[in-house]
């Protein structure tokens, strides 16, 4: 469907269209197509599919959508049946393909052979629920997805359509409930309303600092200026980290309406998406919906009738994880080098080219529309009375239901690893795990019971931070890690400053030297001194975190460390050089080696 949407009439009679293309009367076909699974092979999937469609003459549409979630498990097909449900099929290759639909045109649906069916699935956006046809006998042995261990615990509102639409789509998306949130808040609220709503609802930062939202735009808001700005931070740059590019790839709209609403409450006209150039797709899709949706009077000019403007750009970063930070993301959209200012002036009244910007993740932006259509105390009903709301987690590493987890703070780190990733790979122990961002380090299995937050408070949380976690089993070695994730620090900093640049680079040598073998005791007490000088004289929030990989995972395994030292062994059997524990070689040979 194609045309003008100006109000909420015109709003319907999209979703009526996308609701077509959502669940039409023949067989659909589709194929997870995010990054994670055109890396596992999605493409030959998809091409396969359209091959055994025309040659087999099946009545049948062939569609790609976003990541689902469930990573471990792509290539991903799912076969949405004509009066039936929609049923997921994993690890899928061209001759799977191939096979499955021969035995769909002999009414053959291999029950044995899929992950799960489902019987409806949540608009979260409105709280409506598309239920499925009643499921025919064969296929009632395919467990429910929300019955399966990944998505039991699962809530999802950020990722709310990836995996179900087609991202490309416009329709589609409208008939799960997108522009609705911008519709009411541009004709049925004051921009003051829209505030209060997101104080109200409690939304925190999804990029890391987890500052309350609706208190950042309300600075912008009372900010007195002729232009203020938004802006999306898309520079997502930690390690195992792609929560933001899979919803951009996913579902590109529900970002650009959150800055829309956001726009509209602090009364900026202009945005920028601030994308790595390592996003390709993520690209790909935020330029097409921004092309789009400027057809159809949802951006640009007089925006569903409203006489209102908004214009949204997308800029590519080099991939420098400093631009992460907030004014090196804004020195970088100015043009210059991606260096952070010294704060205050915040952002929120003194940032891109001077004026009022509000800087917010993808995260967070895609939070906002369901804020705005089902109320401050749906969204705050959820979490933790601290942090309301869900965030995103990529789990990886030694689990077994890898992907990606959206849940409400407040889950335990064991229902994380144990329950939604079903514990580890070949049933090894669990060493420990690095968690919410690479500053946070390495933590150890004691603190699995704690619950999932933005504070950490002692005995009670553990912070997230940005939400990559990766699972060890005890065939990492703690001190390997250690200089990974500084040597990481050390590759990203920006150099602006001597304790940052230099310091990190000390400690990546002094860790580089225990693992080869040559390091003592003196080095670990130099280490924590360097650790506490980065900390406290770095200019930004990256070197003053930067120390923390190390003293974290210090803090945690130092007997680890110290077996490298005195005993020259690895006990993990990683470091080159060392001997690993019941080794024939004695310590000395095995550095010599």
């Amino acid at each position: 469907m194609s045309g003008i949407l100006r109000n909420i009439a015109d709003l319907d009679r999209a979703a009526a269209a996308g609701l077509r293309t959502l669940y039409p009367p023949q067989l659909k076909i589709l194929v997870g197509s995010a990054s994670c699974g055109v890396a596992m092979g999605a493409p030959d999937v998809e091409a396969a599919a359209r091959r055994a469609v025309e040659e087999l003459h099946l009545d049948a549409v062939v569609c790609r959508t976003g990541c689902i979630g469930f990573c471990a498990k792509e290539p991903l097909l799912d076969l949405v049946l004509p009066d039936g449900p929609r049923v997921s099929y994993p690890h899928m290759t061209p001759g799977k393909t191939r096979g499955l639909l021969e035995a769909y045109s002999r009414g053959n649906l291999e029950p044995e052979k899929a992950l799960g069916r489902f019987t409806s699935e949540e608009i979260v956006s409105t709280g409506e629920v598309h239920s499925y046809p009643p499921c025919p006998e064969p296929l009632r042995r395919i467990p429910e997805w929300s019955n399966l261990d990944f998505y039991r615990r699962q809530k999802k509102v950020i990722l709310r359509n990836c995996g179900s639409i087609d991202p490309r789509a416009l329709d589609e998306t409208i008939a799960r409930g997108a522009y609705r949130g911008a519709l009411r808040a541009m004709t049925d609220m004051t921009p003051e309303a829209v505030i209060d709503e997101v104080v109200k609802s409690g939304l925190r930062g999804r990029g890391g600092a987890a500052f309350p939202t609706g208190q950042k735009w309300r600075m912008a808001r009372e900010a007195s200026a002729d232009v203020k700005y938004v802006v999306c931070n898309a520079d997502e740059g930690e390690p195992g980290a792609y929560m933001d590019r899979t919803v951009l790839e996913g579902d590109p709209h529900a970002v650009l309406e959150g800055m829309l609403i956001g726009a509209f409450a602090i009364g900026a006209g202009e945005g920028f998406i601030y994308v790595r150039s390592e996003y390709p797709l993520a690209i790909e899709m935020l330029e097409h919906a921004i092309d789009q949706a400027g057809k159809r009077g949802l951006l640009g000019e007089d925006i569903l009738g409203t006489g209102r403007s908004f214009h949204v750009t997308v800029r590519r970063g080099a991939g420098a994880y400093i631009c992460g930070e907030e004014t090196a993301l804004i020195e970088s959209l100015e043009g210059h080098s991606g260096e952070p200012r010294t704060r205050p002036p915040y952002p929120a009244t003194n940032g891109l080219w001077g004026k009022p910007t509000v800087v917010n993740n993808v995260k967070t932006w895609a939070s906002v529309a369901p804020i705005v259509t089902r109320g401050a105390a749906w969204y705050a009903g959820m979490g933790t009375r601290r942090t309301p709301g869900t965030t995103i987690f990529s789990l990886e590493g030694a689990v077994r239901n890898a992907g990606l987890v959206e849940v409400p703070y407040g889950i335990s780190v064991r229902d994380l690893v144990y329950g939604i990733g079903g514990g580890l790979t070949g049933d090894r122990p669990l060493k420990g795990f690095q968690a919410g961002g690479a500053s946070r380090g390495c933590l150890p299995p004691s603190v699995l019971d704690l619950a999932i937050d933005t504070e950490d408070r002692d005995n009670a949380t553990i912070l997230m931070g940005t939400g990559g976690v990766i699972v060890l089993d005890d065939g990492a070695c703690m001190v390997d890690m250690a200089r990974f994730l500084v040597g990481f620090f050390l590759e990203e900093s920006c150099g602006k400053c001597v304790p940052c640049r230099e310091g990190t680079r000390q400690m990546f040598r002094i860790l580089s030297r225990t693992c080869e073998g040559h390091g003592t005791m003196a080095d670990l007490a130099l280490l924590e001194r360097l650790a506490r000088s980065v900390k406290s004289a770095s200019v930004c929030g990256m070197g003053a975190m930067a120390p923390g990989a190390v003293m974290t995972t210090l803090s945690h395994f130092r007997g680890e460390f110290e077996t490298h030292i005195r005993e020259k062994q690895c006990p993990a059997g990683v470091c080159r050089g060392l001997a690993a524990p019941g080794s024939s070689i004695g310590s000395s040979a095995a550095v010599r080696q």
